[in-house]
């Protein structure tokens, strides 16, 4: 069972490639700018859009997606196509400067969190997903560490406490996690861009 959520979190680390390819074009003067990654991603979405909707429809039933998916995900849109939708969005609103290290964030700082440590369910007036402190102190510091030689520092905190915060804190409505594959490049891309933008 570790073994297999160590493959899970390597597959999730393999995504840094989306914004390693903008990255590395920036850094060699490749000519591969970001307009290039938002085409990658949109491409990726269409696949796995019609993925999903085979596997969804019951057409296929691939080994690959009992790796990839988690049991609450058999009838809803799996992790990993969230995943992909929410570094498209990311990459569809926002610049380079805050979209780069909010990708980052989901395919590195997450799967660190993830190994670290798993979510707890604390239910009350609300139903949520909770990991422990000092786990979401590390995301907090993986994060930052990640945006900081993007964006001024700031706005690399605001960044990695809202990845933080998506990562460490998953409402459960009516039995669905939000998924943090979408909520974290998003509403780190949001909060980064908010701080460089207004102040």
């Amino acid at each position: 069972m570790a073994s297999e959520e160590v493959r899970r979190r390597l597959v999730h680390a393999a995504g840094t490639g989306y914004p390693l390819v903008y990255l590395l074009g920036e850094w060699f003067g490749l000519g591969v700018g970001w307009r290039a990654v938002r085409l990658l991603l949109v491409v990726s979405s269409a696949g796995v859009l019609v993925l999903e909707a085979l596997r969804l429809g019951g057409y296929v039933d691939w080994a690959v997606f009992d790796r990839l998916t988690r049991d609450y995900e058999e009838k809803y849109l799996a992790g990993y196509a969230l995943y992909v939708f929410g570094m498209t969005t990311v990459a569809l609103l926002f610049s380079a400067q805050v979209g780069v290290p909010a990708m980052l964030m989901l395919t590195i700082g997450d799967p660190i969190s993830g190994l670290l440590g798993s979510s707890q369910l604390i239910q009350g007036g609300w139903t949520v997903l909770v990991k422990r402190w000092w786990v979401l102190l590390a995301m907090f510091g993986v994060c930052l560490v990640l945006a900081a030689p993007f964006v001024p520092l700031a706005a690399a905190a605001a960044g990695a406490l809202a990845a933080t915060l998506a990562d460490g804190v998953k409402p459960v409505v009516r039995g669905s996690v939000i998924d943090d594959n979408l909520t974290i490049p998003i509403g780190a891309a949001a909060a980064m861009w908010l701080v460089v933008t207004y102040l």
